[in-house]
């Protein structure tokens, strides 16, 4: 299942990436579901090339990212279902491999892959971590997946009764609604894994995540996925899982801070550093303020201040309201 916003000229290598591997209309449906784009045409892409083999989807209204990925689900007739953003990719086996998982593990509930980081240009940047050595079920898995995500969309697959189960993609998170999303299917089912590398994800300047973090939204909205995780995790884990998430967050909004800076981008770093101090307290320790405040006074100035001091004031606040 492909869902398309605005990014026609990337769905062609998409698609190819699917028609290569595919093995028939009677194992695998292939649908693109398309959120009203403005700037481009997509059906003509499927037309083109997907020669009556790939259907074709246009929601009646712009409906969102969120709500689109579960249309996605509703509409797939499959026993498992996996999305693929029309600007992503996936490389030959993928699709073998997990139906090989799924024969050699029936308990599973969802299956996912190492993959690549890309370019627009298709160039590889980087890997993802190897979350175990050889192909298998993850074991004790809740901590790593709910300190960060690491399970990028064109890498999983899972049931449809998992999905079914589970409800769909959380309409208010913009940009973590995928981490809720495998949050909640690892408390579900068990989840395997395989270290080949077989997807490829995007990462280019349009993205929406790349237009949240010029803000600091993506850092507000990482926040809010933890809270909202915090209410079915585990009891007896939940306080301490959603202390090391928001801490691991602070600290990789420092990181981006960092690199913004250094790209000349100085208002999105500032909004990186105080999205930080709003997420965990532990960064008020005083060698921790002290090096805040003195980059503050480096790059940005009295504004800069101004900023971080309101920062400081709103967290305090909730942590008395808390």
């Amino acid at each position: 299942m492909i869902p398309t916003y605005n990014c026609a000229e990337l769905l062609k290598r998409t698609l190819a990436s699917v028609l290569e591997q595919d093995p028939g209309p009677e194992d695998m449906q292939i649908e693109v579901i398309d959120d009203r784009s403005t700037k481009d045409n997509p059906e003509e892409v499927v037309a083109a090339l997907g020669q009556g083999r790939v259907k074709f989807f246009r929601q009646p209204q712009n409906v969102g990212a969120q709500t689109n990925f579960t249309s996605c689900i509703s509409r797939a007739s499959g026993h498992w279902v996996h999305i693929l953003h029309g600007d992503d990719m996936v490389r030959p086996g993928y699709y073998s491999r997990t139906r090989r998982a799924a024969e050699e593990a029936p308990s599973i509930g969802a299956a996912f892959c190492r993959y690549i980081y890309m370019d627009e240009d298709d160039h590889w940047q980087r890997f993802s971590e190897v979350e175990r050595r050889t192909p298998g079920i993850l074991a004790d898995y809740l901590p790593a997946l709910t300190r960060t995500n690491p399970i990028m969309f064109p890498a999983i697959s899972v049931k449809r009764a998992v999905y079914e189960k589970i409800g769909g993609f959380h309409p208010q998170l913009a940009h973590s609604a995928d981490w809720d999303m495998w949050k909640r299917v690892y408390l579900n089912c068990p989840v395997w894994y395989d270290p080949e590398p077989l997807a490829l994800y995007r990462v280019h300047s349009a993205s929406d995540s790349s237009k949240l973090m010029m803000t600091g939204a993506n850092i507000a909205d990482g926040r809010a996925s933890i809270a909202v995780a915090h209410s079915y995790l585990p009891p007896d884990l939940a306080a301490t899982l959603s202390y090391d998430a928001r801490q691991h967050l602070a600290l990789a909004a420092l990181g981006s801070a960092r690199e913004l800076l250094r790209a000349g981008h100085q208002r999105a770093a500032l909004a990186q550093v105080t999205e930080a101090l709003k997420t965990q307290t532990s960064l008020t320790t005083a060698t921790d303020l002290a090096r805040l405040v003195a980059s503050t006074v480096i790059y940005f100035g009295k504004s800069g201040i101004r900023e971080v001091h309101a920062a400081l004031r709103s967290r305090r606040g909730s942590a008395r309201g808390g």
